[in-house]
């Protein structure tokens, strides 16, 4: 059976009778962000891409050269990334009762930026910078300016590359760049700096998957946004709602992981935007 396409009348009445029991749990992936510039990891066209796993990073002083300048050139490339309508339409039905907040596997900061209040990250934050000796945090501007005294040129050389869908970028000549250390607060450090994210062959913090749970625990149904739960992470929320014999929604352009589940009830093909916006409306839950 083909799945709806988004923004029908049809449709989007289907998604509202979810709300009708009670509030419905939220949890978003890559395309939802894909309307605000960032690529997706496995949408389609996404160009094949094997992502820094955590034993690379912390064993491999070349990786994290490789890490930071394309952070650094990332971060000119993604100056102009905001909350699309998506995030702005999950914001207000937070403010309306309609959701009790989003859990989210990006680590874009955008869901709290466009207006989100109760935000569960399942994968961290990207924005926040953490020294694995003394524990101290950074934004990663901070960290970012550091780099760019390390290595003067380097943006200049490097301002053309390719955005990647992380929001970092392929750079080249990336073997002679400088890595930041932690300066430590009110005393030197030197330690190692990482963004506060899970990377691949990590897993989410057990009392940042709970906090998850409680949010699910508490919802009437289980609404899936631009994710095609390639990540276990997701699916675990997905059999926890089907445990609870409570329904799943799925809105995402190209076939998820759990399409044909006696689970899911509604299942949009199309981009989130559009279908979160026409929600938005027929719940009464635009801003005034």
């Amino acid at each position: 059976m083909t799945p709806p396409q988004a923004g029908s009348p049809q449709t989007t009445a289907a998604l509202a009778r979810l709300f009708e029991a009670g509030p419905v749990a939220v949890l978003t992936g890559a395309g939802i962000s894909t309307d605000s510039g960032i690529p997706d990891y496995r949408g389609a066209g996404s160009p094949p891409r094997t992502p820094m796993s955590i034993a690379q990073f912390m064993d491999d002083e070349a990786y994290r050269r490789r890490f930071w300048a394309g952070a650094r050139i990332g971060s000119l490339r993604s100056s102009g990334v905001a909350p699309n309508a998506g995030h702005l339409a999950l914001a207000r039905l937070e403010a309306a009762g309609r959701i009790g907040g989003v859990i989210t596997q990006n680590v874009d900061d955008l869901h709290r930026r466009g207006g989100s209040r109760t935000v569960v990250e399942l994968h961290g934050n990207g924005s926040v910078i953490r020294c694995l000796r003394c524990g101290a945090r950074w934004s990663r501007t901070e960290v970012l300016g550091w780099f760019d005294e390390l290595n003067p040129g380097f943006v200049d050389r490097n301002a053309t590359a390719e955005l990647a869908p992380d929001g970092d970028a392929r750079v080249s000549g990336a073997g002679d760049a400088v890595v930041p250390a932690c300066p430590g607060r009110g005393a030197p450090c030197g330690g190692l700096l990482r963004p506060d994210v899970v990377y691949f062959g990590e897993t989410v913090p057990p009392a940042v998957f709970t906090t998850a749970e409680t949010l699910l625990r508490d919802a009437e149904a289980l609404l899936l946004v631009g994710t095609s739960l390639a990540v276990n992470t997701g699916l675990r929320l997905v059999h926890r709602a089907e445990r609870r014999g409570i329904p799943v929604a799925v809105i995402n352009r190209g076939p998820t992981a759990v399409d044909d589940r006696d689970s899911v009830r509604v299942r949009v093909e199309g981009g989130t935007s559009e279908t979160l916006t026409a929600l938005v409306a027929v719940l009464g839950a635009e801003s005034d």
